[in-house]
């Protein structure tokens, strides 16, 4: 395994917010490299008890390795966080859920999720996912990649990009990142000052379909809110306007929470300069009131 990298994000700001308390129960739904779950084990030891949940390998490795120092009071289980109902019947302490990519994800060459280095389509967070960014980027219709760019990345010209893609697939099978990125870098006008890469929102949309996040992401949330006791503190950290979306009305329509954050709080300018990958990082967080 190569060293995993992960610029913990609003690090301090998400675990103050769950309001740690010694003698509870607090889940990290997506353990990445462990530094949120670290810094709940330190608030809790050495009576309380944290859960953490990746199905990422590498990452799962990594904070077992960041959390030894508390592992009488830890346990990390492989499963995505839809599955956190089979393993938990209440939460008393708090939940926390992180929706960023690591670091590692985005440098490691064979997971493909960034275009900045050539490795396979792939773009799984399970290995085990038997979907990847390959055969959707290769089967399906232009219509549905349509959708997929324009609905999940807010991709302003996904028609284009579809069109191109179909068209160079039926000449080649598209097989790498940077393939992609340069079919999309084509499809779309120049623009001098622009911010991000032509291919960032697209690799995006890729990512969630792959993923079926968002689907995944509602039907937990309105699940793991039926699973906290009376005080206990759900906050999340979303990167995509979709994501902050649902979360804000998730809390707002569950008669169950009482919303902590009226405006999302963001990273400060400091954590953005060190870390450029926070920048678009919104967290939300909300009390059971029963």
């Amino acid at each position: 395994m190569s060293d995993f990298i992960h610029k913990t994000v609003l690090l301090n700001e998400a675990v103050d917010l769950l309001n740690c308390q010694k003698g509870k129960t607090y889940i990290d739904a997506t353990a990445g490299g462990g530094g949120h779950s670290f810094e709940i084990a330190r608030r809790i030891y050495p009576e309380g008890r944290l859960i953490m949940f990746d199905t990422d390998p590498d990452a799962i490795k990594a904070a077992s390795a960041k959390l030894e120092p508390y592992k009488e009071i830890t346990t990390i289980i492989k499963a995505n966080y839809s599955e956190i109902p089979e393993y938990v019947d209440k939460i008393d302490g708090g939940i926390l859920f992180d929706l960023g990519v690591s670091s590692h994800q985005l440098t490691s060459g064979e997971r493909g999720f960034s275009f900045v280095k050539e490795s396979p389509l792939d773009m799984r967070m399970d290995p085990e996912n038997p979907i990847n960014a390959y055969d959707i980027v290769n089967t399906e219709s232009q219509d549905e990649l349509y959708r997929i760019f324009k609905e999940l990345g807010e991709e302003r010209f996904s028609g284009r990009i579809a069109r191109r893609i179909v068209e160079a697939r039926k000449i080649k099978k598209i097989t790498t990142t940077v393939e992609l990125a340069d079919i999309v870098k084509k499809s779309v006008p120049f623009q001098k000052n622009r911010r991000i890469h032509p291919a960032t929102r697209v690799f995006q949309a890729l990512r969630i379909a792959v993923n079926n996040e968002l689907d995944i992401l509602e039907k937990t949330l309105n699940e793991v809110v039926q699973l906290l006791d009376k005080d206990a503190r759900i906050v999340v950290i979303s990167f995509h306007s979709l994501e902050d979306r649902l979360v804000k009305n998730t809390f707002k329509g569950s008669e169950k929470l009482k919303v902590l954050t009226k405006k999302p709080l963001v990273p400060t300018y400091e954590e953005t300069r060190s870390n450029p990958s926070a920048r678009s990082a919104k967290m939300r967080a909300a009390e059971a009131v029963e």
